[in-house]
């Protein structure tokens, strides 16, 4: 079939079961989509990317793939992109069903919808179906370097069905501890810290463990976009900072000017949460710097600083390997720290630039510079 999306309207379209309100009035449903949270999503979506300036020749393409993707979430049906679409590009979806993720937890988050928090918890997880029927259906070689295709196979499902409850445990955990569905006690508070800090440890293998089968060094947005740094760095931030608050650490952030940038912000953003939960692990007290500074006119330095004892020096030679030989085992196991690692200076490499550090007893720094050009708001 290769209908589009759009000529669903007629048929499918039905009144939404609940309505959207902003502060410019009741969303209008989108065609074939009843949920009006995945309606608001989508078109905020939507509008960001009519204004970047390189969607030019994509923009039917894009608009395409992303309302395929709001009615398979809708539908609770995530072959309906492939159905829609045949071909769809698997940069680009993961793209989009990045963008619509943002979306709907920062609509949670910042109290812009009026949807109670078990319907946004349920359209996360339709979403997460959505992103692992388009990364099953994406032609990849995923056999380099590891046992043979019925493993990697084997491998990739397992991660997979580790996601979507991982996001709900995530969003549960958050929602408990910040009394958003009660007051809590202090020993809760704790244990919901755990809960959440042992839950954003396995998402983060799950997403290392799928970039190492896709390669790892290819962009999910190929062309750069807008992007406010100080967002981009304080999300960082907010994703790790139960964590940090259960181990008694603070989290520092410091963005450079001017703000708002043209650069990759999905891989950027990932790259610097895989540093920031591998300094959280090895710091047990102290703190963790985020900070993005000026090294030229459009040249950025990023950099994640613990205070934890630092690298030993026996680990300096392997530390970029994703796979490091147990001691006691015959085998091989996966390295928190050496898959992180490896990932990220491979979205660091893809990006223009190479990821470096310093360690010593004061702790561990990695950084690495871009060229992330200025660009003047609205």
């Amino acid at each position: 079939m290769s209908a589009q999306p759009r000529s669903l309207d007629a048929s499918v379209a039905e009144r939404p079961r609940h309505s959207e309100r902003t502060s410019g009035g009741v969303i209008e449903p989108l065609a074939g989509v009843r949920s009006p949270l995945v309606t608001a999503a989508t078109r905020r979506v939507a509008r960001r990317l009519r204004a970047e300036p390189a969607a030019g020749d994509d923009s039917e393409v894009i608009a395409s793939l992303l309302a395929a993707i709001a009615l398979a979430m809708d539908r609770q049906r995530p072959d309906f992109v492939s159905t829609l679409l045949p071909r769809p590009s698997p940069q680009l979806g993961q793209r989009l069903i990045d963008m619509l993720r943002a979306e709907l937890l920062e609509s949670w988050a910042k109290g812009r919808s009026n949807q109670p928090a078990p319907v946004i918890l349920e359209a996360l997880i339709e979403l997460e179906e959505v992103r692992r029927m388009v990364e099953r259906n994406a032609s990849v070689d995923l056999g380099e370097g590891l046992m043979g295709p019925d493993a990697v196979d084997l491998i990739v499902e397992v991660v997979h069905d580790l996601r979507s409850p991982l996001t709900a445990i995530l969003f549960l955990a958050e929602t408990l501890q910040r009394g958003r569905s009660g007051d809590v006690t202090r020993l809760q508070q704790r244990q919901l810290g755990l809960i959440y800090s042992a839950a954003l440890g396995l998402s983060e293998l799950v997403c290392d463990a799928l970039e190492l089968a896709r390669g790892g060094d290819e962009l999910a947005d190929s062309k750069p976009s807008p992007l406010a740094l100080s967002d981009l760095l304080g999300s960082v931030a907010d994703i790790v900072r139960p964590m940090a608050e259960e181990k008694g650490l603070h989290i520092y952030v410091s963005s450079a000017q001017p703000d708002y940038r043209l650069g990759h912000p999905v891989p950027l953003s990932r790259a610097l949460l895989n540093l920031t939960t591998n300094a959280l692990k090895f710091a047990d007290t102290g703190s963790v710097e985020i900070s993005g500074v000026p090294r030229g006119p459009t040249r950025l330095e990023f950099s994640v600083r613990d205070t934890g004892p630092g690298i030993n020096p026996a680990g300096l030679d392997h530390l970029y390997q994703p796979f490091r030989r147990a001691r006691g085992r015959a085998g091989y196991c996966f390295s928190g720290t050496g898959l992180g690692l490896a990932i990220t200076r491979k979205l660091v490499a893809a990006m223009g630039g190479e990821l470096k550090f310093e360690t010593g007893s004061w702790g561990t720094r990695f950084y690495f510079e871009l060229d992330l050009p200025t660009l003047p708001r609205g």
